[in-house]
């Protein structure tokens, strides 16, 4: 889904019909709060806005754009002047610059190697990654007020199961962070170095018997350095239905799951979703 931000009605009529002429799905907005309103209502891979709007900037939408899906294209398709830009009280923050007196063509082409290249990454993505990284925006919840909930439940995991460890972490667009941990102490990891952006794939309990014999594992420096080689995990899912995290239990020896493990293992996931997404405070609009 594109968003497209124009406060002048005729061009971005124009804009949105090269768009979807070129295979986009596309959702207007004339200003920037009916742009956050349609970042609550849609899952946004690309935003293409003009740089002034009538209550704020295009940047401001850039900046809302990629705090809740970070690998979203930006640019800013305007009349304005590069140098009439403030880009230093945004610091950091990129994005494409097309000039309106350019025609439509560029700037699908554009769109078109943007969306190409986000999608190039190094670890494979859901399908409907842009919708799951969403409802984790929506659900996420605070550690801090989930307490020893979940402590309790990764401790009880370690016991029934019979292993070394278990955690219970939150998977956004780019990193894997641990609500809980028993038995292991894990810092925030770049999700390509996690089991667990593999296992959010399916909706069933994954199972990596021996995660030195799984080519997709067996130079993972992290799980070596930790001493796993066995790995399982069930889904922790969203009212919406979307996979956010997982709830993992490790041991340092290579084993078996038995069916009736599996089925405890996916009701300590149901239960730890139940309880985040209930400790959560939807993001409101802007």
């Amino acid at each position: 889904m594109i968003l497209c931000a124009d406060p002048e009605t005729p061009a971005r009529e124009r804009t949105t019909g090269a768009l979807s002429d070129a295979g986009f799905d596309v959702v207007e907005a004339g200003s920037l709060a009916e742009a956050y309103e349609a970042l609550d209502e849609h899952p946004v891979e690309c935003v293409v806005t003009e740089y002034t709007l009538p209550d704020g900037t295009g940047l401001e939408l850039v900046d809302a754009v990629r705090e809740r899906h970070p690998d979203a294209a930006c640019m800013l398709f305007t009349a304005t002047p590069l140098d009439d830009i403030d880009t230093d009280a945004f610091g950091s923050l990129v994005a494409e610059y097309v000039h309106k007196d350019d025609d439509h063509d560029e700037l699908v082409g554009i769109v078109e190697h943007a969306l190409a290249f986000r999608s190039q990454t190094a670890y494979p993505l859901p399908a409907n990654e842009s919708a799951r990284v969403n409802a984790l925006e929506q659900y996420a919840a605070d550690p801090t007020e989930l307490g020893a909930s979940l402590d309790r439940l990764t401790e009880l995991a370690t016991a029934l199961f019979g292993v070394n460890a278990a955690a219970i972490g939150i998977i956004d667009a780019h990193t894997e962070e641990f609500l809980s941990c028993h038995g292991v102490s894990f810092d925030p990891m770049d999700r390509e170095d996690t089991v667990c952006t593999y296992a959010i794939l399916d909706d069933r309990v994954t199972v990596v018997e021996d995660v030195a014999d799984d080519p997709r594992f067996a130079d993972n420096e992290g799980l070596a350095a930790a001493n796993i080689r066995f790995y399982a995990s069930a889904p922790l899912i969203t009212p919406d239905g979307e996979a956010i995290g997982t709830f993992c239990i490790y041991n340092d020896e290579p084993r078996t799951f038995a069916s009736r493990d599996r089925e405890l293992l996916s009701l300590l996931g149901d239960e730890d979703g139940t309880t985040v997404a209930a400790s959560s405070h939807p993001r409101r609009g802007r």
